[in-house]
Order: C-alpha cells, then structure tokens, then sequence
C-alpha cells in the first residue's frame, strides 16, 4: 500500500463516508526512539502505513534503521529525508541504495531544521531534484505543508516554493495547525495555484499532556528547544481546563472532506509514540462513523 494509492482514489460521495475513508486510511508519524518498534508491533495493525521522522541530534541513521525494520515486519514506512542533514550525489546516493535494499519504496522529503546544511542539498526542493537526477526507485514521495505559515519564511515565498515541489511529488502532508478553517483556506488556496495533489491533513494523536513533556525532554536540549517552539501552540491548548482533543478539529474539516475546490483527501497523526491511545482513539471514531 502507498499513501499515493490510498489519496488518489474516488473520494467518497458524503462528508461522513470521506472522514471515514480518511480515518481508516490514516497515517501515522512515530519518533525514532528505542521503544518505537515494540510499540508498533504491539498496537499498530500492518495496514496502517507510517512515517518515521527525523531529527538533528540523532541524525539520519536511527530514522533510516526503524523505517527499514518496519518495513521488514511487514509495515509500509517512509523515512523523513533531511535534506540540510545530506552531505553530496554519493551520500544521497547512499541513502537511496539503503532504502531500495530494506524495500522501502515511500520517502518524506523536508528541508530539515538545522541551522547550517551539511552540504549541497540547502532545502527540500534541491532534494528532491537531486534524488530526480539519481532516477530514484521510490514510488511515493510526500512533501510538507504548511497551512499558517513558516516561521523563517515569508507566506508568498512558502507558497512558491510548494509550486516548485509539487512536480516531485504526489502528496502533500500538513505540519499541525488547530484552526480547521485556516487549513482549508489554505487547501483552497493551494489548489487555486495549480496544486493538485491530494493532501493528509495533521492532526495530534490522542496524547496526553505529560506525554508531550516527556517527549519534549526526550529530543536533547537543542532539539527540544526547537520542538517546543515549534508546538507552542499546542502546548498552550494542553494546558486549558480539560486540555486539548483532536475530536473538535476532525468535526470542523469534516464538511471540507466532501468538496471538490481543496483536495483534503486524508488524515496524518502525529502520535509522539503514544500508539495505544491514538489507535484506540482511531477505532472508537470508526465505530462510530460505519
């Protein structure tokens, strides 16, 4: 199964049946920790497809690793590819001998937070036209999107840069944002631009709000820095009176799910490696929507 496959097909006629398609098509993002693969094993069914990320202090060794062991178990896992963590053609070429060799056939492609590249790949776009110029194997390819922005970049100037990827590409999946309308405008916005491809929108996963602490502490200093700045606002909705719910934001984008004009076609859960909850969480929702 690939994330291409699962988007690209007929959506379903009513808002109810396409959030439910979303749902049980759902992909989930799990963290390169040491329990990460115990926990899938033990909570994920293999027809749930994943994405493995990637951090600066861990580097691309322990994403490439867990990916490539999933893959083995019988999981379809797409490795996050940093391209500001790419050395050169032969590293790059590299990585791409590696995942052929594990089976895995489904890349993410993102720019990568550290503040100087490691060499010749500067952002997502070089990366991906880099692996272009390798004539890759890969069969899917996700790039990211951002629908209130980027902290570094302007609005017009990550706008563009979107344009320039999606040739790459055949799917986009969103970093979190809260706001169900400030995502669909910008899915409307996108697709008047001429972006087509289908789009996994991200949510939070059923997480607890110590679990996010204990997480954040677990990146190492810098990158927790960078984490917590990142989900700032995620934070501050864990810490309202009754915390924070993704049951609210999968009603509002319901509606979308059934329109032509955005091409919301699915959902992306950042779990934080809370697998249990988030897959018991998915489930309860299904029962109640088929």
């Amino acid at each position: 199964m690939t994330l291409a496959t699962d988007q690209e097909g007929s959506a379903p006629r009513t808002a109810r049946a396409a959030v439910a398609h979303a749902l049980r098509n759902a992909t989930y993002e799990i963290l390169p920790f040491k329990s990460a693969e115990e926990k899938v094993l033990a909570h994920v069914p293999s027809d749930v497809a994943l994405t493995v990320t990637t951090t600066e202090a861990k580097g691309l060794g322990p994403t490439i690793d867990l990916a490539a062991s999933l893959s083995k178990q019988g999981y379809s896992a797409a490795p996050h590819i940093a391209a500001r963590l790419v050395r050169d053609r032969a590293h790059l070429s590299d990585i791409v001998d590696q995942l052929r060799d594990s089976g895995i056939d489904r890349l993410f492609c993102i720019g990568g937070d550290a503040a100087e590249p490691a060499g010749d790949y500067t952002d997502a776009l070089s990366l991906l036209q880099g692996l272009r110029d390798l004539d890759h194997p890969f069969s899917s390819i996700g790039i990211g999107g951002y629908p209130e922005g980027h902290g570094s970049i302007s609005d017009e100037l990550i706008e563009r840069a979107l344009e320039s990827k999606a040739p790459y590409a055949d799917l986009i999946i969103t970093q979190l944002c809260f706001d169900a309308d400030t995502t669909i405008r910008w899915a409307r916005k996108a697709q008047d631009r001429g972006v087509t491809l289908p789009i996994r929108v991200g949510i939070p996963g059923a997480i607890s709000r110590q679990k996010l602490i204990r997480v954040s502490a677990g990146l190492g200093l810098g990158q927790s820095a960078r984490f917590l700045k990142k989900q700032q606002t995620m934070f501050w909705r864990f810490f309202l009176p009754g915390g924070y719910s993704p049951n609210k934001l999968i009603q509002k984008l319901t509606s979308a799910f059934a329109e032509q004009d955005n091409n919301l076609r699915g959902f992306h859960v950042f779990t934080f490696n809370d697998l249990d909850s988030t897959e018991a969480w998915r489930k309860a929702w299904l029962a109640r929507l088929t």
